[in-house]
């Protein structure tokens, strides 16, 4: 977070009544930015290349020295990459301007404070800028946690001021969220909205909540994160590629952590849970532990990760650095594999074992079924012979070392079988039951789960010992991430083999324990859930919410865009299972999702969820 401006280097104050006035509604010309930190110093850089006369005002002349040097090198790249020429450039650095105290923003149509996120010091620095700037300023607020109604109350002008919430890194992130309050007159409002679209960025009007829309439904999934690091259910390293490899994500939660201050993550959560009450907004320990220590993240040096300097971003091996292998048991032989199951899974789970070069039983309930699931798999081949991808060749060879089977029996003498039928317990116990018979000692159980536990499974079984999770992505052929789940019955080869063989596919392992949600749908799905919460309170629209998760996350797909596609009741499934395991209140499926599921409207499945979709 940016360092603080003390309001007490202004110089004497002039009174300033507050006033509406017809110009309210044009877009500010002249803009001052209090705090140039890296967030301030970016939004200075953004006013500057837009064309406007930006006043920088931070109490450390280092503070401004570092801000002006940014925006020197940053627009000396641009001319190397012929984005503007060198008098452009010139006219740009010309436009910024720095000082040491608040008087220097006494000309300015709007003052956008990104001092740091502590009240006392955001009321100091709004209280004084109001007494110094003319009538007609506009003040903003840079805070994601504290309340823009309160500091406004605090002013003579609550009507024109506002949250104005930008994303980092500024320059490049589209998303800005426009806070009003129920004091903030629409004309402020529709002057800085008209401001942002100017500077080519997408405003997203949201109401005076702590984290209002992207940092509300980021902050407790990055706290969620947390707590299972805490509880060393998985390393942070796995919990990382986990949600980078498994949804797509740009960064994993703990280096985001770092990245955004883990002191500025526990002011976040501390403000969210002081208004919703809700425990999964309640900072894990951890967070509190490590600030405490100082262990800030990338600024200090230190957090979840190790880095090279403070400030850096190159991480470097620590005590927690897992070493090559694991340090795991020597796994078990695997030259033949068997698949059961016919879906679109099963198929995708062939294709990715037949690449690799293993012969592929698989076995569905029918000899049609099965043949029906080749020829897909076929298809899916000649696809990525069509992209590129694949040669001739490969394709022929990958089909002639897959087999479709008519009976269950076909997979006797396989060293692996992996399951991937219907995601209901009592079907996954039925066929293990028959594994449990047809398949040859020592072979290797793997269940596809992605929500039962696993341990049920294996006890179908009588060597519960060679079962295991392993928890594929789809779609299984592009999806790198396989989560390994070991139960408390789990031998340590066959754990050693899952990672293993994940190397020979060209898959990336994580190591889970056997509980709701594993990983990804553990962290995933309370995100989703809260995303509905917001749009059942009234607090955003489903596409604003959309577009703040795409812009300011950087998540490829906004929640409700994922909803659809998964579907609403294998959603509603996962969260209901995640609510029964951890019975924690704030995993509590919305209504609003249960009575869409309830009306049918399961998404891109059935032409309508929390969209409308055209009939194929």
């Amino acid at each position: 977070m940016d360092r603080p401006s003390a309001a007490s280097q202004a110089a004497a104050p002039t009174t300033a009544p507050a006033a509406a006035h017809d110009s309210a509604a044009t877009p500010p010309s002249v803009i001052a930015v209090v705090g140039l930190g890296t967030m301030g110093t970016g939004i200075a850089e953004i006013m500057a290349r837009a064309g406007h006369e930006v006043v920088g005002i931070d109490l450390d002349p280092a503070a401004a020295r570092r801000a002006v040097a940014a925006l020197e090198k940053s627009t000396a790249r641009a001319v190397e990459r012929g984005r503007c020429t060198e008098a452009e450039r010139g006219d740009v650095l010309a436009r910024f301007r720095t000082f040491p105290d608040l008087q220097a923003a006494a000309a300015a149509d709007l003052v956008i404070e990104v001092v740091d996120e502590r009240y006392d010091t955001k009321r100091e620095v709004i209280t004084a800028l109001d007494r110094i700037v003319k009538p007609t300023a506009i003040l903003a607020t840079g805070t994601n946690a504290l309340s823009v109604t309160r500091l406004a109350a605090e002013t003579g002008r609550p009507d024109r001021v506002l949250g104005l919430h930008f994303f980092a890194p500024a320059q490049a992130m589209k998303l800005v969220e426009v806070v009003s309050t129920v004091l903030t007159s629409p004309e402020t409002t529709a002057a800085v909205t008209a401001l942002v679209r100017s500077l080519d960025k997408e405003p997203v009007p949201v109401g005076d909540r702590p984290g209002f829309i992207a940092d509300g439904l980021l902050f407790g999934y990055l706290n969620q994160a947390a707590a299972m690091y805490e509880a060393r259910y998985a390393t942070r390293e796995d919990i990382d590629a986990a949600m980078r490899l498994g949804c797509g994500l740009p960064m994993g939660p703990l280096a985001l952590l770092d990245l955004i201050g883990v002191d500025t993550a526990t002011t976040v959560l501390d403000a969210m849970y002081e208004a919703s009450r809700d425990r999964l907004h309640a900072p894990a320990p951890v967070l509190r532990q490590l600030t405490a220590a100082g262990l800030l993240g990338r600024k200090s040096g230190r957090g979840f990760y190790s880095y090279e300097a403070p400030g850096g971003s190159v991480v470097v091996p620590d005590a927690e650095t897992p070493a090559a292998g694991r340090g795991q048991a020597a796994g078990r032989t695997v030259r033949s594999v068997g698949v059961a199951g016919s879906g679109t899974m099963a198929t995708g789970i062939a294709e990715v074992f037949a690449k690799a070069g293993f012969p592929v039983q698989l076995a569905a309930r029918s000899p049609e079924k099965a043949e029906q699931a080749v020829a897909r798999l076929a298809k899916s081949l000649d696809r990525s012979v069509a992209k590129g991808r694949l040669t001739a060749e490969q394709r022929d060879a990958a089909v002639a070392l897959v087999t479709p089977a008519a009976s269950y029996d076909a997979l006797g003498q396989a060293d692996l079988v992996v399951e991937a039928v219907a995601e209901d317990l009592f079907v996954k116990q039925q066929l293990f039951r028959v594994l449990d018979k047809v398949c040859r000692p020592g072979a290797v159980l793997a269940t596809t789960t992605s929500s039962l536990p696993v341990v049920a499974i294996a006890r179908a079984t009588s060597r519960p010992q060679d079962v295991v999770g392993m928890h594929f992505f789809n779609p299984a052929p592009a999806m790198k991430l396989v989560e390994v789940v070991h139960t408390v019955l789990t031998a340590d080869d066959v754990r050693a083999t899952v990672h293993q063989l994940c190397g020979q596919l060209r898959k990336h392992p994580v190591d889970c324990g056997d509980r709701a949600g594993f990983i990804v749908n553990a962290l995933l799905f309370p995100y989703l859930n809260n995303a509905v919460k917001m749009v059942q309170d009234h607090y955003a629209s489903v596409d604003a919410i959309d577009a703040a998760m795409k812009l300011g996350g950087g998540y490829p797909m906004g929640p409700f865009e994922l909803l659809d596609v998964v579907g609403l009741d294998v959603s509603l499934a996962i969260e209901q299972v995640l609510h029964e395991e951890f019975r924690d209140p704030g995993l509590a499926p919305a209504p609003l999702l249960e009575h869409l599921v309830s009306a049918g409207c399961l998404g891109r499945k059935t032409g309508r969820g929390f969209r409308e979709y055209a009939r194929r």
